[in-house]
């Protein structure tokens, strides 16, 4: 009967969680590990509000604490690894990949008007998460829409991104 029972208990154990952790590819997972730690600024294991609040501060946000209430409110217990994986799979799962570049890049347009300023998505990128070398970026930005100011047109860099065109619509 021991047995049986620690083998039903070692089955059931990847089941719990495999669901999230099939969602996404090993090097996705690995990412979201770092991010994850990251943000866990106490390095308790767990997410809280106010290691949220220490990484939007870093990030040079102040964030009004009832936003900071419902990010924690998404989660339905302590956010550990697996909870952070979920709340991003539930978010992800039939999310259009354009959308998910969309808001993306709309998080530096910061004045709503369309437009990212190339030199500071080149700084971001070279700066933040995974560093990228300058002829990295220089290649990545090489085909951006830009105009005159040294601004990207958000929409127009999405779709050229995406492989879309207005021919195609």
């Amino acid at each position: 009967v021991q047995a049986r029972q620690e083998r039903l208990d070692q089955e059931a154990r990847p089941a719990a969680t495999s669901n999230v952790f099939a969602m996404f590819e090993q090097n996705q997972i690995a990412e979201f590990k770092e991010a994850f730690q990251m943000i866990d600024s106490n390095k308790d294991g767990f997410v809280d509000k106010n290691d949220l609040r220490a990484t939007w501060d870093s990030l040079g946000r102040i964030i009004p604490e009832n936003d900071l209430d419902g990010m924690i409110a998404e989660a339905t217990g302590p956010i550990n690894f697996t909870m952070f994986l979920t709340i991003f799979g539930e978010r992800v799962s039939g999310t259009d990949p354009e959308d998910v570049i969309r808001n993306a890049f709309k998080t530096f347009d910061k004045s709503g008007t369309g437009k990212i300023s190339q030199k500071d998505l080149k700084k971001s990128l070279m700066t933040w998460g995974d560093k990228f070398q300058e002829a990295e970026v220089d290649e990545v930005l090489k085909e951006a829409p830009v105009d005159r100011d040294g601004n990207i047109d958000i929409e127009g860099y999405v779709k050229l991104i995406c492989g879309n065109t207005d021919d195609e619509e």
